[in-house]
């Protein structure tokens, strides 16, 4: 059975850092895109950063503009985990934040509380 789990979201004042993890089980992930997405209330779910694999132990990181500058997107060596380091966050980055694996199928985690205070 698959499985992706998230941790590491909490509350953090503007300006303020997080990193979230997500260890993901069941099968081999090393070909597969990881990355993150967000949830806000009201608004859609939107992709927030992933890596895809380049070959070998090599994987390439992906943006949205929102966040470009200020998150930084990175496999762990297992291959099989995924982190996201976000720096001087906003409250317009409050949301739930879901690990997503896509390959020849998706998976997804349950989501973890991130909430930025001004």
């Amino acid at each position: 059975q698959v499985q992706l789990v998230e941790s590491g979201g909490g509350l953090v004042q503007a300006g303020g850092s997080l990193r979230l993890s997500c260890a993901a089980s069941g099968r081999t992930f090393q070909t597969y895109a990881m990355g993150w997405f967000r949830q806000a209330p009201g608004k859609e779910r939107e992709f927030v950063a992933k890596t895809t694999w380049s070959g070998g132990n090599s994987y390439s990181a992906h943006y949205a503009d929102s966040v470009k500058g200020r998150f930084s997107i990175f496999r762990g060596s297992a291959q099989n985990t995924v982190y996201l380091q976000m720096n001087s966050l906003k409250p317009d980055d409050t949301a739930v934040y879901y690990c997503n694996a896509a390959g020849q199928d998706d998976y997804w985690g349950q989501g973890t509380q991130v909430t930025v205070s001004s």
